[in-house]
Formats: C-alpha cells, sequence, structure tokens
C-alpha cells in the first residue's frame, strides 16, 4: 500500500473529535485507508453497501453503544442518510460518558449531499477530510513516474496496473460504472449517452472558461441542464469549477470559472489516448498537463486559504493563484517544456497582483531563478513547498 498523505490528518482528526468524514471519488483508496486505520484501532468496519451490514444498523443506537470503546467505519453512508439524526445523539451520550473522540470515521463518495447532511446534523461533531486519487508526491519518483501518473491518473487500479493498455480499460469501465450507476443513483435520471457526451466534451475543454451555452447548444439542451449536470460532477468530486480572481486591479476580469476534469487520466480515457507517444501529437497535451499540474497544487490547499485563476479581458493570464488565510498570495504558470519561461502576460500578472512568491512549473526537476521575482520549480517541489513551506 502506497502510503497517503492524508492519513495523518486522519489521524489527528479522530485526536480531537468525535467523528471525521472522508469523501473522495469512489476507488480513489478511501476503504483501503480505513481498513488499515480501523486495523491499528482495533475497530470494526461495516459496508451499508452490503445487506448484512446495513442491516445491523436497523436499530442504530442499540447497535452502535455496544462499540461505545471501539472507531466504527461507516462506509457508503449515503446508503443510509437517516443515520446521521442517529449519531447526533450517540455522539452527544458519549461526551457525557467520556468518549467524546474517535468514535466514527465516515466514508462517502459524493461530497454536496454529506456537507448538507452534516451540517445539520453533526455540526461542532465532525470534521471533513478528502482523499482524491494519488498524487505527485505520494508517488514520487522522477520523470517516468511522473509522465506515467499523468497519462493514467491517480485511482489506484489504473496507477497500479501491469501495463497502459490494461489502466486504460480499467479506466474506461471506470466511466462506464459512473455513467450506469453511480451518476444515476445521485442525479437525476438522464439517458447515459447524454452524460458521457458531456463529460468528453468537458475532457476536449480541459482548462478552458466554462460555456455553459456552447455545451448546451451542442448537446440539444439546456444550458441551466448542463450547469445542474456539471454541479453533479462536481458533487461527485470528479470536475472542478476553478474559480476567477475577483480582485480590484483596474481591470476588466473574465468572471466565468475554468473547467477541468480532476483525474488526468480520465481525460485521457474520455479522449481514447492509450500512450504518452499518442498524447503528445494530441491537440489537449498542453490543457491535459495544466490541469494535471492545477490539480496537484490545489488538492494541497484547504480552507480557509483560496485557489483561483487570474485572466483581463485583455488577454493577462495567471493559471493558479494561492491565496493564504495570513495575507500571503503565491501565482503559479505551468508550463509543458522542460525549459521554463516567462510570458508577457505573466509579467503583467506580476503587476496586477504583487504576488509573495512567483513560480512556473515545468516538466523537469531543476529548481533556478528565472527573475528577482520568479522562480522555475518542478511540480513535485512546488507541491511539496505548499505542504512545508506555506505560511498556514
Amino acid at each position: 500500500m502506497i502510503p497517503r498523505l492524508v492519513r495523518s490528518k486522519v489521524d489527528a482528526a479522530l485526536a480531537r473529535q468525535a467523528a471525521v468524514m472522508l469523501t473522495g471519488p469512489r476507488q480513489s483508496g478511501k476503504t483501503t485507508l480505513s481498513l488499515d486505520v480501523a486495523r491499528e484501532l482495533g475497530g470494526v468496519y461495516l459496508d451499508l453497501e452490503d445487506r448484512d451490514d446495513l442491516a445491523r444498523l436497523a436499530e442504530p443506537r442499540l447497535f452502535l453503544d455496544a462499540l461505545e470503546d471501539r472507531l466504527v467505519v461507516l462506509d457508503e453512508i449515503h446508503r443510509a442518510p437517516d443515520l446521521f439524526t442517529a449519531l447526533r445523539g450517540i455522539i452527544d451520550q458519549g461526551r457525557r460518558r467520556g468518549k467524546g473522540v474517535g468514535r466514527f470515521l465516515i466514508l462517502g463518495s459524493a461530497s454536496i449531499d454529506l456537507l448538507r447532511q452534516t451540517s445539520e446534523s453533526l455540526a461542532g461533531r465532525i470534521e471533513r477530510l478528502e482523499l482524491m486519487p494519488f498524487s505527485v508526491p505520494e508517488v514520487g519518483g522522477g520523470l517516468s513516474s511522473r509522465e506515467s501518473l499523468w497519462l493514467r491518473g491517480g485511482f489506484p487500479q489504473s496507477w497500479q496496473a501491469s501495463t497502459d493498455a490494461d489502466s486504460l480499460v480499467w479506466r474506461k469501465n471506470f466511466i462506464r460504472t459512473y455513467i450506469e450507476r453511480d451518476i444515476p443513483q445521485f442525479g437525476p435520471r438522464v439517458p447515459a449517452t447524454l452524460i458521457e457526451r458531456l463529460w468528453t466534451m468537458l475532457a476536449h475543454r480541459q482548462g478552458s472558461l466554462l460555456n455553459s451555452s456552447a455545451l448546451a447548444q451542442a448537446l440539444e439542451i439546456s444550458a441551466r441542464s448542463v450547469n445542474r449536470y456539471i454541479d453533479l460532477f462536481v458533487d461527485l468530486m470528479l470536475v472542478r469549477r476553478l474559480p476567477p480572481l475577483h480582485a480590484n486591479v483596474g481591470k476588466r476580469l473574465v468572471k466565468s470559472p475554468k473547467i477541468y476534469v480532476r483525474d488526468s487520466g480520465l481525460v485521457h480515457a474520455l479522449l481514447g489516448i492509450p500512450s504518452l507517444t499518442a498524447l503528445s501529437g494530441h491537440p489537449v497535451v498542453g490543457a491535459s498537463w495544466e490541469g494535471f499540474a492545477v490539480e496537484t497544487l490545489a488538492n494541497r490547499i484547504a480552507w480557509p486559504d483560496t485557489v483561483s485563476f487570474y485572466r483581463t479581458s485583455a488577454g493577462t493570464e495567471v493559471d493558479l493563484v494561492v491565496d493564504f488565510a495570513g495575507g500571503e498570495r503565491w501565482i503559479v504558470e505551468v508550463k509543458r517544456s522542460l525549459a521554463a519561461r516567462v510570458s508577457r502576460g505573466f509579467h503583467l500578472a506580476l503587476t496586477d497582483l504583487a504576488p509573495t512568491r512567483a513560480f512556473v512549473v515545468h516538466a523537469g526537476d531543476d529548481r533556478y531563478p528565472l527573475s528577482a521575482a520568479v522562480e522555475a520549480i518542478g511540480l513535485g517541489e512546488l507541491a511539496a513547498a505548499l505542504d512545508n513551506d506555506s505560511p498556514s
């Protein structure tokens, strides 16, 4: 098992809070991590997609009171939404008995409904963490390892497949399962072909400004429906809507978000790209690398810090702006090359945004100054800097 960076956060959260909610897309490794935690802490694992485990919770207070001294892992909790109300009483009762921390580890594949239910039922009793697919800091290695992760994406079974061909087959099956099973389960029932076409169109438009009207016209549906389906992709943690920076810089700023399919391997599977050779000659190569870098870095950022992008109507642009709660601002430009170069637009953005630090991420590993204000840096090293050097 590849160690997950979020593991230390899970342990710390369980030590200070009664319940911890771990969200992430299906097959990202939540169950594997939770079983490891339960094994070390002598906990109990319940899969609520299993009828027998679900039946044990027909009387949740009766069953869970008997496990007051043990961690209980509740996997796929969306299968039992009424359980949240019962958990509130169980947690409060446990606190009165001196059992106020480390009671429940809750897993789920969709974020918005779980957030709503936990905020309503378990406010002050739960801490939320995310587990996304493998990232550059987790898989380590040099250029070849990073390139392979970019091609295959970070879902464990895709990344660890024997060959690129096996990885592609797994990702295509994953996409089919989501379209036929998971999306109808969480959202409105719409034709699978429509959802697949929209997902594929988003992959073609990786890193572009969201234009719901153009998508709607191509799909022959309303823009409102397009936004509703994209909301579902975002909820399932498959798509990222990166918001534009709102800043008082005296210039007209773009107001539409940028849209990314969060896992680069899914981008390539949706577009039928089987290998790095095929990817290098595909029109999406630059946007795919940008999305891969943005996702790697944005996953290191947690509230109250924020991520956005900066673009003016005149074309000045920065791929990623990180605003830390303490007031510092880092800006990042992503380049798909081994040699980093600073564009004129990036220099203009330096003047507009006055960042604390500025970086150009390139495809290599070297770190060197490009000017007094800008550093060239590899993706893995900048991700580590966000973990270790950020002011938050």
